[in-house]
């Protein structure tokens, strides 16, 4: 399974990928992306199954590549898991509505973060 961590900051990024890192599971692989622009080269050049994605970076953020990908075939089923900063309610309803698949507020709890990752990976397996 191949996540795509995209944040502007280095640092979070790899405070995602050792949270994901905890499910133990050693097929996991993992790229990175600072920002929208490089996320969506790295979506067009390899084959991801989920996306954990920050909604504030520069030159491309991540609700308008939600709004990108989520009008194209090949991306409309990606699972996206939006972390991020942005924790009013509104926030929340306006990435839901178009096409976030759960919502993770920062700072990051283990716990709620590995469950909602969990539910999307046993959606993946289903299909």
């Amino acid at each position: 399974m191949k996540f795509l961590i995209v944040d502007d900051s280095r640092i979070m990024r790899q405070i995602v990928k050792n949270v994901v890192k905890l499910m133990k599971q050693e097929d996991f692989e993992f790229r990175e992306a600072k920002d929208g622009i490089e996320a969506f080269r790295i979506l067009v050049e390899d084959k991801i199954d989920i996306m954990l994605l920050d909604w504030n970076m520069p030159h491309v953020n991540g609700l308008d590549l939600v709004k990108k990908l989520r009008t194209m075939d090949k991306y409309k089923n990606l699972p996206i898991i939006m972390v991020t900063s942005e924790a009013a309610k509104y926030n929340v309803i306006e990435a839901i509505k178009e096409g976030v698949d759960d919502y993770i507020v920062k700072p990051i709890d283990e716990s709620i973060f590995l469950h909602k990752l969990k539910k999307q990976i046993r959606k993946l397996n289903i299909k």
